[in-house]
């Protein structure tokens, strides 16, 4: 299978397994998939770099980080678990699939998008 190929077919998943149909898309409108994806992407961990006067901080950008909670350890305690230790399972190759069908889904919400613009525009 060829990289399109790949990446077609985890879209499809997502959608039919994972239930990240359009209308869930729909929801992030603030570029939510495009970033989780260049967190996929990355070959190593990305953070953004926050300013605040003469302090300085670094995040994790995954858009959704603080919404994974995991089980430690085996023993039945909650933690949350960042955004690089839940991509880190994957291999290199299975994150860019994942971070292309994320790619996808961002462009078909933007197309969507802007059809409805020119609709509306119409009338």
């Amino acid at each position: 299978m060829n990289g399109i190929e790949l990446i077609k077919e985890e879209r499809e998943r997502q959608i039919g397994k994972e239930g990240w149909t359009a209308k869930h898309d729909e929801q992030h409108v603030s570029g939510e998939l495009a970033l989780a994806a260049i967190c996929y992407a990355a070959p190593v961990p990305v953070y953004i770099k926050r300013q605040s006067g003469q302090d300085e901080s670094f995040i994790d950008p995954w858009p959704w980080w603080d919404e994974f909670e995991i089980t430690r350890y085996g023993d039945g305690a909650k933690g949350r678990e960042h955004a690089w230790d839940k991509r880190k399972k994957h291999s290199q190759l299975r994150r860019l699939v994942i971070a292309g069908a994320l790619i996808a889904a961002e462009i078909d919400r933007l197309q969507r998008l802007a059809s409805v613009g020119k609709k509306e525009k119409g009338k």
